[in-house]
């Protein structure tokens, strides 16, 4: 017998072997969505056979009818558009301010001293159960719901911001300053990019709490949005109408995520 007989087959080359590996599956997108589809057919047919009553919660089919009610009345948008404002504005002002102190903590020491403490001590406090005290100082307006989803939003991106900022490797800002580059250029060139993946994933965490946040701000006192067309389903025990809001909050909450997912593909293109 020859001893090229025997011989182990050739290992495939490097560059062929990661491309089986990265290369995403056929019909991966759809397999995701095997499983969904199974938990409402299952949910159908429970709420069909009487197992599952109306009291309880409403069938698929009963959501789907109500939620076709609500867009040709035009409750459904309407709710739809003054929740995204909410979201927004609080959003807005939450990140402006979890950017600005992230940025003065993590570029000097006396930054780090003054502010870093501070936002410790309010991180740890439940955003959720300020709600009387900002009723006190803001009234029943719009400025408590703001200030709620705000609170929510600036501590995921301040940690995650701060902690990207101090993880950039010290060689890379020695050597940045060898290269004789000036503040500006530095704060460009390196500061950015080192903590751009960390800051990102401080925005997928505070749009994620930003729409959490939503839903209790709703409860106070509104006139407007999906949390008032919940509360006023409540109300009347629209199991269909409650699901409906819930369902449309879950969707918008996956739609802002997917965007950052996508500016994060798009700006982190030398990350494998």
């Amino acid at each position: 017998m020859s001893t090229t007989s025997l011989a182990a087959p050739a290992a495939p080359p490097p560059t062929q072997a990661r491309r089986r590996r990265t290369s995403p599956p056929r019909l991966s997108f759809l397999r995701r969505w095997v499983s969904p589809i199974v938990i409402v057919a299952v949910w159908q047919v429970l709420s069909s056979t009487g197992l599952l009553t109306e009291d309880t919660i409403a069938s698929p089919a009963q959501i789907a009818t109500a939620a076709a009610d609500l867009i040709a009345e035009g409750t459904l948008q309407s709710a739809i558009l003054a929740s995204l404002q909410r979201v927004g504005i609080g959003f807005l002002i939450g990140a402006s301010i979890g950017l600005v102190v992230a940025v003065a903590a993590g570029l000097t020491r006396l930054g780090e001293d003054a502010l870093d403490p501070p936002m410790q001590m309010l991180r740890t406090l439940p955003h959720f159960g300020l709600i009387p005290l900002f009723i006190t100082w803001f009234g029943i307006g719009e400025s408590p719901k703001l200030a709620l989803i705000a609170m929510g939003v600036a501590f995921p991106l301040y940690l995650n911001t701060f902690g990207g900022i101090r993880n950039i490797d010290q060689k890379t800002t020695e050597a940045a300053t060898a290269m004789g580059l000036t503040w500006s250029q530095r704060i460009r060139h390196v500061v950015i990019p080192g903590a751009l993946p960390q800051t990102l994933i401080g925005l997928r965490q505070s749009l994620g709490i930003a729409w959490l946040s939503l839903i209790v701000a709703e409860t106070i006192s509104a006139d407007s949005g999906l949390g008032y067309m919940i509360n006023l389903a409540k109300e009347f025990q629209q199991t269909d109408v409650i699901v409906v809001g819930l369902a449309v909050y879950s969707l918008l909450g996956l739609a802002t995520d997917s965007l950052v997912r996508f500016v994060e593909r798009k700006a982190l293109t030398w990350r494998a």
